[in-house]
């Protein structure tokens, strides 16, 4: 049984995020993402004094299309590069459609339960009146 995904809260006032805290938020190993930074370009964390990696909000965003491209659609890693250095543009279209997606997503659940909420108050608030 693999790894479960433990997704990023994105919504928060931080700037980085620990390798290990990426890699839980693609289920795969820290050595993975290290082996990903040496293999693409676009994957550039930043790195202490002392050489720990900090991970961007972009830098998250630049893996999720690396791990699209490798792991959802089984491509090779030279088949990813390749379509990274023709589809840059489109692969990010995507990934800021996805972005907003999830920010919808998360927005209508928010209203729905305060939907929720007003009408189980609506529904006891008209019961004590026709009491």
């Amino acid at each position: 049984m693999g790894k479960r995904k433990r997704p990023i809260n994105f919504d928060g006032q931080r700037l980085f995020y620990s390798i290990q805290e990426v890699a839980d938020h693609f289920a795969v190993n820290v050595s993975l993402l290290r082996f990903w930074e040496k293999e693409f370009d676009n994957i550039n964390p930043k790195k202490t004094k002392g050489g720990t990696r900090q991970y961007t909000k972009k830098d998250v965003q630049e893996i999720e299309v690396v791990y699209s491209l490798v792991r959802d659609k089984g491509l090779t890693l030279e088949g990813a590069r390749q379509v990274l250095k023709t589809n840059k543009t489109e692969l990010d279209r995507r990934v800021e459609a996805l972005d907003r997606l999830q920010k919808v997503k998360k927005e209508l659940l928010s209203l729905e339960e305060e939907f929720n909420a007003l009408h189980q108050h609506q529904k006891y608030t008209k019961t004590e009146k026709e009491e």
